[in-house]
């Protein structure tokens, strides 16, 4: 059974990206996260225990988390997690990874710029709505019709006001 969780935090460490020698995209972090409530004998907020997680993403996202998170953002992640009891010589604990399936800045705490982006179609494979991953894509830049192109290029502004 495949547990999910979904967690706010600070990225604690400029995310790691590394390409494996079969081309697999990993990209991994700590994810700090910690509980604050407010004491009313104190009339204060105080800041609970930190949690920590190391958040691994894969593919495409972990792609795109290396070029879009920084050291001490704010984020939201969903994910599978798993629980792993370790132990040396000196020490043992636990440690708790999540393997991601989606990250975001969170909103709460500021603002951010969205840029889809867009895979080229391959001329190689029989259907160009496949990326080479074997998932399906929506249309490309290429794929517009020039009435199209003429649209995107003079409403450009409010399409990207517009959520999808």
């Amino acid at each position: 059974m495949t547990d999910t969780i979904t967690l706010t935090g600070l990225v604690a460490t400029n995310p790691r990206h590394i390409v494996t020698s079969e081309g697999l995209t990993i990209t991994s972090f700590r994810l700090a996260s910690n509980q604050r409530r407010f004491d009313r004998g104190q009339n204060a907020w105080i800041d609970g225990d930190t949690n920590w997680y190391t958040v691994t993403a894969f593919r495409q996202l972990g792609t795109h988390v290396a070029t879009s998170l920084e050291k001490g953002q704010r984020v939201i992640v969903t994910g599978r997690v798993r629980i792993r009891d370790w132990e040396t010589d000196e020490k043992s604990g636990t440690s708790i990874e999540i393997d991601a399936e989606a990250i975001g800045h969170d909103l709460t705490w500021g603002r951010a710029t969205f840029t889809r982006s867009v895979i080229a179609k391959s001329t190689t494979r029989d259907d160009p709505s496949e990326s080479s991953d074997g998932t399906a894509q929506g249309p490309t830049e290429e794929d517009a019709s020039p009435a199209e192109e003429s649209a995107d290029q003079s409403g450009q502004d409010a399409l990207a006001a517009t959520p999808f």
